[in-house]
């Protein structure tokens, strides 16, 4: 990857790991799927005013539009509704070390569906110390929350092998602007979540909430998903499936450190173990260290 795609997944991370500051404070008031779409809509709109703003044309997403729906699926309803599931039985801790096994799956999904992103030894040797890092940052925690249904297990697992065929999906979107993808995605998402929430809930459970829940929703919705997946999408157009889903590594890394930063929390002795092991897993995936030190010893021998 350059150093423009890693400051773009250093970017994304501290954005997503920032998102659960306004979840925490929106999901008070705000049931589940209400929030998902909240989330969607309003970040759906913003890029579509975006878009106008700067005459972008939204037609080849609309040419494109049973594609945007099977990547809105793939992206959104389908891993956030199996998140949701699983969490009403695991421990949150649990649920983010499965969630950071998203880029162990797409690096299986890049190797069997593309020809540009096979299998390596570094990648898996880098997924699995990251996958490491994340249930270190967990700490004992992680151990006093192993227990639960294997059906719960399975739909957070579910969630991130939805996440990495996302991810690769994403791939034939290319040719596209990211912002345009992203507006595709969103505005696909809010079509399928829409009919579901109006189901589930009445309107007094979806708009009844003070002015603080709706400042933090619309943090949520235009911060971390508006410019969020523009950066997302871009990221994948420049360094691929498998690089870009290393942000999920990033999320709870971000989260403990912003909670540091600006809640006053302090960081335990396997909170950093846990942050070296992720910063020691991008390193690995990278590769470039690796083939610096493998040049230098054949320089040496030579």
């Amino acid at each position: 990857m350059t150093v423009s795609d890693w400051g773009q997944l250093l970017l994304l991370g501290a954005l997503w790991g920032g998102s659960f500051f306004f979840a925490r404070i929106a999901v008070a008031e705000i049931p589940p799927l209400a929030l998902v779409l909240y989330r969607v809509s309003i970040a759906a709109l913003v890029l579509h005013l975006w878009l106008r703003l700067r005459h972008i044309s939204f037609a080849p997403a609309i040419a494109r539009s049973a594609s945007f729906l099977t990547l809105a699926l793939l992206n959104n309803v389908i891993p956030f509704s199996l998140i949701f599931s699983g969490q009403t039985k695991i421990g949150a801790g649990l649920a983010s070390v499965l969630y950071a096994t998203t880029p162990l799956w797409t690096v299986l999904v890049a190797n069997l569906l593309t020809a540009d992103e096979k299998l390596s030894t570094s990648k898996l040797m880098g997924v699995a110390l990251g996958i490491g890092g994340a249930a270190a940052m967990i700490g004992p925690g992680f151990f006093s929350n192993f227990g639960g249904p294997t059906w719960a297990k399975l739909a957070v697992i579910g969630a991130a092998v939805s996440y990495a065929f996302a991810a690769v999906f994403a791939k034939r979107f290319r040719d596209m602007k990211p912002v345009v993808v992203a507006t595709g995605q969103l505005t696909a998402s809010t079509i399928l979540m829409t009919p579901i929430v109006f189901l589930l809930y009445d309107s007094s459970d979806i708009l009844s909430a003070n002015i603080s829940i709706w400042l933090a929703i619309g943090s949520l919705a235009i911060v971390t998903t508006a410019f969020a997946f523009i950066l997302y999408f871009n990221l994948i157009a420049s360094a691929g499936a498998t690089n870009a889903s290393l942000v999920t590594l990033l999320v709870p890394a971000s989260a403990i450190i912003l909670s540091t930063a600006f809640l006053g929390e302090r960081l335990e002795p396997y909170e950093f173990l846990g942050l070296a092991l992720i910063a020691s897993s991008l390193v690995v995936v990278d590769g470039r260290l690796l083939r610096w030190r493998r040049r230098i010893d054949i320089g040496k021998r030579t």
